[in-house]
Formats: C-alpha cells, structure tokens, sequence
C-alpha cells in the first residue's frame, strides 16, 4: 500500500513539473513584456515591413518584428555573429522556449548548442526573469496578431 502511494505521488510530481512551463507561458504578461522592453531599446527596435515604428530603439541588435516563429538569425539586413549563423544552421526557429532560453544566458546558450566552450554571443544582455513576458509582447506585435 505505501509502495502505491509513493509512486502515485511520483507520478503526480513528475506531470506536475512537465506541465510548469506550459502553465506559466500561458499567464505570460504582455503588457509587463511592453514596460520591460526598456532593457533592449538600446540594440533592438520593433518596426514592421511598411516602415511602421511600433517601438523605437538601437541597431546593434536586428529588427525583433515578426520574431516568434522566425528562423534564428534570419532578419533581413543584419549582419549576425559567426556563432549565431552556425546555430542558424541546425534551422532553429524562435520559439518561446528557446528565446526564454537564450535570454537568460545568451553566451551560455550558445556554448551548450555548439558544444563550444570558446564561443561568446555579442549580446551581453541577461534577462533572468520576465523573458515569457517579453515573448508575449512580442506576440502581440507579430504580423499573426494584426
């Protein structure tokens, strides 16, 4: 009998962890994504193929319009890092998974992708936590949500 509870009880852990990520990107907070984009103006800016500025900001960094859904290292025009191209390569996609990934530790995420411990991504920007939010905003203003 302890035996069954004990593996109910693991079994039950074990969903409820598999099911986290899926239940915080669904309370991702698009307009706390908005307030927060303060911390990538300074390389990124939002504007849309027309010419349309949704959010203005630096060209260090590519256009970060239409990014969910879109090849890495894919925006028209910007001359990306060798370690961003070779990633590029294995045909990644932006996904929120792997943009919440990236984000926290861009140097690091490259590292473990290219299994090369000598690569460093020229983004030097951490963003520990509200990158689901981040995602979210860009979402919104993805060409799917006009």
């Amino acid at each position: 009998m302890m035996k069954s509870v004990a593996l109910s009880s693991l079994a039950a852990l074990t969903f409820g962890l598999m099911a986290a990520p899926a239940f915080a990107s669904a309370h991702a907070d698009a307009a706390a994504g908005e307030t927060a984009w303060r911390s990538c103006r300074a390389c990124h800016g939002i504007t849309d193929p027309a010419g349309t500025v949704i959010q203005r900001g630096g060209r260090s960094g590519p256009n970060l319009f239409g990014l969910p859904g879109r090849a890495v290292a894919s925006a028209e025009g910007f001359n990306y890092s060798s370690a961003l191209e070779q990633y590029a390569a294995t045909g990644a996609v932006w996904t929120e998974e792997l943009f919440v990934e990236y984000m926290a530790n861009p140097t690091a995420f490259l590292r473990e992708k290219l299994d090369d411990t000598g690569v460093r991504s020229p983004m030097s920007f951490r963003m520990r936590s509200g990158a689901e939010d981040m995602w979210a905003y860009l979402e919104s203003v993805s060409p799917d949500s006009e």
